[in-house]
């Protein structure tokens, strides 16, 4: 009789389970990348990107973006590929790489043995998008690796615009894509300005 009973209520339950199983969303994956046209032949200047620096609420594996004032969304399906610090290093270090043409491009921490000839540090201070434009505002600092001497130290704000309304997710990786490009860029400026002043003064 219990195992009678057993057998009715699994044959029971066992559809309302696959259905439950069956209107649940899959996980969608986004990747930030680097929007670089040309590969580097360069090895100089040499370059260390890191430690990256993100707010707690952006450490997750899920997209967070702004909808509507101080109110965060938190993405139940859309999911970073990977973790968002490292994958904003990656990016910056291809971008680097293509705007100052040098292959000698690493990830912070580097051998004593092997420093760089410049270390880049960025913290993000806040990152966000919502149906009109995606923001970043960070704190970015250009050092000589040898003996930490700061070069530049300055906080920026970029922003790109956003067309979609209301904002998605699938909008947002390539928005976050843009403002990192834009700080390489800002970044890279900054150092090819201190090679030429190096240049003239003979160091």
């Amino acid at each position: 009789m219990n195992k009678l009973l057993k057998g009715l209520i699994i044959t029971l339950c066992l559809p309302l389970t696959l259905a439950a199983c069956g209107t649940t969303p899959a996980s969608k994956f986004y990747l930030l990348s680097a929007q670089t046209t040309t590969f580097p032949t360069g090895s100089t200047p040499s370059l260390g990107v890191g430690p990256i620096e993100i707010p707690e609420y952006l450490n997750r594996n899920a997209l967070v973006y702004n909808r509507e004032g101080n109110r965060l969304h938190i993405a139940d399906f859309e999911r970073w590929a990977e973790p968002l610090d490292s994958s904003i290093v990656r990016v910056i270090r291809i971008n680097l790489a293509s705007l100052l043409d040098t292959q000698d491009v690493q990830s912070y921490p580097w051998s004593n043995n092997n420093r760089p000839d410049y270390g880049v540090e960025v913290s993000v201070l806040n990152l966000d998008a919502n149906d009109t434009r995606a923001r970043l505002v960070a704190e970015w600092h250009i050092y000589r690796a040898e003996n930490r001497e700061t070069i530049l130290r300055r906080v920026v704000e970029l922003e790109h615009p956003i067309q979609g309304s209301p904002v998605t997710a699938a909008e947002v990786a390539p928005a976050y894509s843009n403002l990192l490009m834009q700080l390489s860029e800002v970044i890279a400026a900054a150092i090819s300005e201190d090679q030429e002043s190096s240049k003239n003064t003979g160091e």
